[in-house]
């Protein structure tokens, strides 16, 4: 379902605030359900606003910029630090991918060895 204007919410609270027509009168009149204009009212008395709230919606990031800074912090200490490594220190529950996306997106470098020993080519 599409999201409503900016108009139409402004008109619909305009119509309720007028308080000529029942709530259930302008959802029919603006072809919205009811559920929506108790739902905007609400907002309105909650936040001060009518807009949109998709900024609100999906699921909350694990990963917090509190989290970041200490992320880089950890890795300019000791640049040698593994994702596991991270991941306990900073205390969080989430996947070594994801950590891995933040060091990224923080710009910071991942290139860890591996815990076998480095390969040395044999001087001939």
């Amino acid at each position: 379902m599409a999201t409503l204007s900016l108009d139409i919410r402004q008109r619909i609270l305009a119509r309720y605030d007028a308080g000529k027509d029942t709530r259930d009168a302008i959802a029919k009149r603006f072809c919205v359900s009811l559920g929506m204009v108790k739902k905007l009212i609400q907002q309105r008395k909650r936040l001060g606003e009518i807009g949109p709230l998709h900024h609100r919606a999906g699921r909350k990031p694990t990963i917090t910029p509190r989290h970041r800074d200490r992320l880089r912090a950890l890795i300019e200490k000791r640049s040698d630090t593994t994702l596991v490594e991270l991941r306990t220190a900073l205390r969080l529950r989430c996947s070594l991918t994801a950590i891995h996306k933040a060091l990224a997106k923080l710009g910071l470098p991942y290139k860890k060895r591996h815990s076998v020993p480095v390969s040395k080519i044999a001087r001939t």
